[in-house]
């Protein structure tokens, strides 16, 4: 367990890295982050009592290049629902610890999935965006799980978000993922291998950095709806959206 809570060394250095190293310091909007998950999990950001660790494996690994995704490369971390062929694609930037997104998935997501998605008018591309530690090793589970599981791991942790955080333990946070793990088919053995994985960690952050960047995305959820941003919509005005890329793609 002590080298799970030391993935959170990968996360120290590629934050630093990549937001602050690489110019992304933007403000953090309201809703999502690692303040805001440790808040709503009832307290303040302070828990890094592993702080000593995450900064002594991150400088062990300062240096190493991060790839960037394409369609040929594992990096690319992108997880899709619908048929590739459709002609309105959805984007959904998202922090599996955003109280916001959570509540997306729950009221709004199932409607477009069943109206625009199902019926083949839109595809649908999720990607993660990670503010803290907890999201990072959320994104981890649901990776490791294959592309039969992801989905329906990412349901598990977006339902019991509140509830998975644990208080901001770090400990009963992994405790807590490796139950949605189990309950996915997942062995002991996959979870230890999956939490220790180093190497997805920096792919998952590496394709966030170069995706995010990509589209200037500064909070969550937000969304790309064939090439226009959009922040947190309703049902009503998603519609409204995929209505008009409908239109404009002749459709």
């Amino acid at each position: 367990m002590k080298r799970i809570i030391a993935t959170i060394s990968l996360l120290a250095l590629v934050l630093v890295a990549a937001l602050y190293l690489g110019g992304q310091n933007k403000p953090y909007a309201p809703g999502y982050g690692a303040a805001h998950a440790e808040q709503q999990a009832g307290q303040q950001t302070g828990q890094q009592t592993t702080s000593d660790q995450a900064e002594n494996a991150a400088s062990e690994a300062a240096g190493q290049a991060v790839q960037s995704g394409d369609s040929e490369d594992p990096a690319n971390k992108d997880m899709i629902l619908g048929d590739p062929e459709a002609p309105v694609t959805i984007i959904e930037y998202a922090s599996f610890t955003c109280p916001h997104c959570a509540r997306f998935h729950k009221e709004v997501f199932p409607k477009i999935k069943k109206n625009y998605i199902d019926t083949g008018k839109a595809k649908f591309v999720f990607r993660e965006v990670y503010f803290d530690r907890f999201g990072l090793w959320a994104g981890m589970l649901a990776h490791c799980g294959g592309d039969m599981r992801y989905f329906g791991l990412a349901k598990m942790i977006f339902d019991d978000q509140k509830g998975w955080l644990a208080g901001g333990d770090p400990q009963k946070a992994i405790d807590n993922l490796r139950k949605f793990g189990r309950a996915a088919g997942m062995s002991d053995k996959d979870l230890d291998a999956c939490f220790t994985d180093e190497q997805l960690a920096k792919d998952l952050v590496a394709w966030y950095q170069k995706t995010a960047t990509a589209d200037d995305i500064s909070g969550t959820p937000s969304f790309v709806i064939n090439g226009k941003k959009y922040s947190n919509m309703s049902y009503e005005d998603f519609v409204k959206a995929i209505e008009e890329a409908l239109a404009a793609a002749g459709n």
